[in-house]
């Protein structure tokens, strides 16, 4: 009896380390949660910066230096007396 109930005890304290649910697991979904908040929040300060640039064309009270910029750079045109600095695909202003 007693190397019975050894046995049943070594099995549930392998497969609480070890298992699906077990201690090891939990690690692995702590780090997976800590990383998912990071794009989240990286996510929000995207969304909050996309939204700041929104609200300068939208409504009563445009920002014309913002609709200029959009302007020039949906149209691809520049006046004669400004210089063009090309940037990387990496490298975006916006």
């Amino acid at each position: 009896m007693p190397c019975l109930f050894m046995a049943l005890s070594g099995y549930f304290a392998w497969h609480a380390m070890h298992g699906d649910r077990g201690l090891i697991a939990r690690e692995q979904r702590l780090a997976d949660i800590a990383a998912a908040r990071a794009e989240l929040s990286h996510a929000e300060a995207d969304r909050d910066a996309i939204e700041r640039r929104v609200t300068g064309l939208r409504g009563d009270r445009v920002d014309r230096d913002q609709l200029d910029e959009r302007a020039r750079a949906l149209l691809n045109m520049v006046g004669r007396d400004e210089i063009v600095v090309p940037y990387a695909p990496e490298r975006r202003l916006y």
